[in-house]
């Protein structure tokens, strides 16, 4: 094969897959939030934007692992780095630090602290 996985048409590609991914993995891992959100009776204006928090950074661990798949970790930067030369089109809601493990950590804890004040508001 001499083509190189290193092209414009192969990072739209990626860009597409992880575009048509993301909704579903988000769907995928807020329904626990919301599950449990119901059993304890918090108000969906609380719990709603809280399963959003809690799906969004495993939703983005899923995808920035598929980016490393169909590159390879060696040559993911450059995939990153052409999303962010497209800020108008492709990298429109990319910014680096949503590749970031301390990001994706304090996403997840700011969920839980919203769960915990949606709980608490109901005691």
């Amino acid at each position: 094969m001499t083509t190189s996985e290193l092209n414009p048409k192969n990072y739209r590609r990626i860009f597409w897959i992880n575009c048509l991914l993301a909704l579903p993995l988000i769907a995928l891992f807020a329904w626990p939030y919301i599950a449990f959100s119901h059993l304890l009776t918090i108000p969906p204006i609380i719990f709603y934007p809280g399963a959003l928090f809690f799906s969004l950074p495993f939703a983005l661990t899923i995808l920035h692992g598929h980016v490393t798949l169909a590159l390879g970790s060696v040559h993911r930067p450059h995939y990153y780095s052409w999303l962010g030369e497209h800020p108008l089109t492709y990298g429109l809601l990319f910014h680096p630090v949503l590749i970031s493990t301390r990001f994706r950590l304090v996403v997840f804890t700011i969920s839980i602290i919203v769960f915990l004040i949606g709980w608490l508001i109901n005691l």
